[in-house]
């Protein structure tokens, strides 16, 4: 399996459940995004104009703190499981941006990002809108509270069209529309089974699953 192993996709999709649970298959600890210590996050969800740069920022920072230390290990001789890849920072900063923010925020990215060791394999967790509506409503997060179809309809368009266009490394598409790897241990086997594999360039994986 590869030694530094990125998961990534829009909200909802499961990609902190799946870095969790490939942890405590492999033993290791997964480097999570620290989403609930920002504290400008459900005030961006409220007012997304007035709060956008601050949230923004403080994902920048810390991102690139926990990411940068990676580059401080061995990844030849250890597991890494990650559950986004930096880029991810750089996506919503175009999307809640406005052009003068942008600009202030891509100078501080395009220094902070030379330091950042890139993913042996990216994995891509695909899921429709409708589908991931339903995830964050199961997980009744207190700061997705008012969080909208239309946002996130725009948040999925635009990491499925980040990834058409990714070319840096191996990456694995996975369609998860038909498999809960959370609670079926099957579904969970059967990725596994695929991560455990030889994945070189893009290929894309569509499971049967179980959820019908």
């Amino acid at each position: 399996m590869s030694r530094y192993i990125a998961i990534e996709g829009p909200i909802g999709v499961g990609k902190s459940s799946l870095a969790r649970k490939l942890g405590e298959r492999f033993g290791v600890a997964p480097v999570m995004e620290q989403a609930g210590e920002n504290p400008f996050l459900e005030s961006f969800y409220n007012d997304p104009q007035a709060h956008a740069f601050q949230a923004q920022m403080f994902f920048l920072v810390s991102r690139y703190k926990q990411l940068a230390r990676l580059g401080q290990t061995d990844l030849f001789n250890s597991t890494v499981i990650v559950d986004y890849i930096m880029e991810r920072d750089l996506l919503f900063a175009q999307l809640n941006l406005d052009d003068d923010e942008f600009r202030l925020y891509l100078e501080v990215y395009n220094h902070l990002v030379k330091n950042i060791p890139a993913p042996d394999l990216t994995v891509f967790l695909q899921a429709d809108t409708a589908t991931l509506m339903r995830r964050v409503h199961r997980r009744s997060r207190k700061a997705e509270k008012r969080m909208t179809e239309e946002y996130v309809e725009r948040v999925n368009r635009m990491f499925n069209e980040f990834f058409f266009r990714h070319c840096a490394g191996p990456l694995l598409i996975i369609n998860t529309n038909n498999i809960d790897f959370v609670n079926n241990p099957q579904d969970f086997e059967t990725l596994v089974e695929k991560l455990e594999g030889n994945i070189e360039g893009r290929e894309y994986f569509n499971p049967p699953g179980s959820v019908f």
